[in-house]
């Protein structure tokens, strides 16, 4: 009995399923929340350690060079991960090309926008600014 594919030719010869993307689209979802782990661990445990801490120790700590750069490999991990999943949902359960493009480009966006504020924010305080 032969067993028979959805696959074309094409696509049996590379490997790749209809999207063309998925596998990379799996692993750096499984990436990203693999970094992710250790940076929420180190943020709560941050959190913990400052908690009754005033604005000003709060800002001192994120002004370090250690604190800022893991918060900033926080953010961009973060979003680069909510980008994904939402990415999925959206190309899951919208319908309509016309609808389904223009969430996949605001979810771009506002990713992009939010890690844009904090990365900012962040540097702000490492400068001094």
């Amino acid at each position: 009995m032969s067993e028979q594919s959805l696959k074309t030719p094409l696509g049996r010869v590379r490997g790749l399923g209809s999207a063309k993307d998925g596998t990379q689209h799996w692993w750096l979802q499984r990436l990203t929340a693999i970094a992710l782990a250790p940076l929420c661990i180190w943020l709560v445990a941050s959190l913990v350690s400052l908690s009754g801490a005033g604005w000003r120790e709060v800002a001192d700590w994120l002004s370090s060079p250690l604190s800022a750069l893991a918060m900033i490999l926080l953010l961009v991990a973060l979003l680069w991960h909510l980008k994904l999943g939402l990415q999925v949902v959206i190309e899951d359960y919208m319908h309509g090309e016309a609808a389904k493009l223009t969430l996949l480009v605001l979810n771009t966006f506002f990713c992009i926008v939010l890690a844009g504020a904090g990365i900012l924010s962040v540097l702000r305080l490492l400068i001094g600014g």
